[in-house]
């Protein structure tokens, strides 16, 4: 059967540089970091005391008091980026066929700062067994879907993908295929975390993940810088809506982008660490390019997952020369992890919104916060440091890649009107 064509129409963001997909996209373009000393929890204690917070978020700006109480903030993230997406693809609900739409979602932990309060409530009451009812349904990673499909009434499938920091550009794909084989003919899609907490920071620094430089936070996240330390932890959400192609035409919309292929590999190496000659992430690219029906030398940008470890940058580059060869000389690389930190399971929908914006502003954003090569790296590849260029741009790929060895890359074409 013939693959039905798969497009983006609506952007929301709720990110550590920008509360709306505009102010997103202007902290990218000017190189902004969101990282700074940590206003969740008295950090003093913990090696790391900074993070990259959404700023400025007052939940009760967006839902009831009441409301705002039952959901954790991955979820009060997911429900205010599905909104802002629902609104900018001008979508008129009465008119959509809500059997055939969707929400697919991701998050790498769920409700993690519902499960800590909990937990430390109980603890601290001893033995009496008192815990909120909405508990369950504030924690479980799955909710964030069930919310959004409520609010809309979307009928079609509904479900959260969970495969670490790879989880949103495992939602993506997973929409893509099921409107591609006319199970739905949209999809709000995406992904959201909200994991600056006690327990989140706290896990990554007891693993060694977490930059420890807390003298100047803003400059923390230097990813393919000599003297890289750890990535620097995220919260936000970004949401796509995605269209089978007549429909969208059929309608009018304005369409950002063609997502033309994703693909899914394992490096099935270690729980933690990526493989270390990139096997699983050059499989990935190759398998996007191949469901695109693309040649390496299409692609015209690569946002790279790019965390700022010594190990994953390393990996990442060295597959990036195995797939494209010499074309790796001709392409701009950034990762924008330097500005907005690492989301975790919502970094692949932000990083998807930056490529798209990226496509629609031909603007490459920039690797922030290079000070020294490395010489473990390729430094003739053009990895975009400091500043954004401006180049023509018609395909962007992009990388996510999960503890556990899960790889996803998704492919971004500029659509034909």
């Amino acid at each position: 059967m013939a693959l039905r064509r798969v497009v983006v129409t609506g952007l929301g963001a709720l990110t550590p540089i920008g509360n709306t997909a505009p102010d997103f996209w202007q902290g990218l373009k000017n190189g902004v970091s969101g990282a700074a000393p940590i206003t969740r929890f008295d950090a003093e204690k913990f090696r790391t005391r900074f993070a990259c917070e959404v700023k400025n978020f007052d939940a009760q700006d967006h839902f009831d008091r009441k409301e705002a109480r039952k959901m954790d903030p991955f979820t009060q993230y997911a429900l205010v980026v599905a909104d802002e997406a629902i609104i900018d693809s001008k979508l008129d609900l009465e008119s959509v066929n809500l059997d055939k739409a969707g929400v697919i979602w991701g998050s790498g932990i769920g409700g993690l700062k519902t499960f800590q309060d909990e937990v430390r409530s109980y603890a601290q009451n001893g033995n009496t067994p008192r815990f909120n009812p909405f508990f369950i349904p504030k924690m479980i990673a799955d909710i964030s879907a069930g919310y959004i499909s409520i609010k809309y009434g979307f009928r079609g499938p509904n479900f959260v993908t969970v495969s670490a920091c790879a989880s949103a550009t495992n939602a993506i794909i997973d929409a893509l295929n099921y409107i591609r084989l006319g199970h739905m003919d949209l999809a709000i899609c995406g992904g959201s975390e909200a994991a600056v907490t006690e327990a989140g920071i706290g896990g990554f620094n007891a693993m060694k993940a977490l930059s420890e430089r807390n003298d100047s936070p803003e400059t923390a996240s230097r990813p393919f810088d000599k003297d890289r330390d750890g990535f620097v932890l995220g919260e936000g959400a970004a949401a796509l809506i995605l269209e089978e192609y007549e429909h969208a035409v059929a309608r009018g919309a304005h369409i950002y982008a063609e997502l033309a292929g994703g693909g899914m590999s394992a490096d099935a190496h270690h729980i933690t660490a990526p493989h270390p000659d990139g096997m699983g992430a050059t499989s990935v690219m190759l398998n996007a390019l191949s469901d695109a029906n693309m040649s390496p030398e299409e692609v015209d940008y690569i946002n790279v997952h790019g965390t700022s470890t010594p190990l994953g940058d390393v990996s990442e580059t060295l597959a990036i020369k195995r797939v494209f060869g010499d074309h790796a000389y001709e392409l701009n690389i950034s990762s924008t992890k330097s500005m907005t930190g690492h989301l975790l399971g919502a970094a692949g929908a932000i990083e998807a919104a930056a490529s798209i914006m990226a496509l629609n502003h031909n603007t490459v954003p920039p690797t922030i916060n290079h000070f020294t090569d490395d010489d473990q790296l390729d430094n003739k590849l053009n990895l975009t440091f400091n500043t954004a260029q401006e180049k023509e741009l018609r395909v962007a790929l992009s990388n996510t890649f999960g503890f556990g060895g899960h790889n996803t890359s998704i492919i971004f074409r500029k659509p034909d009107q």
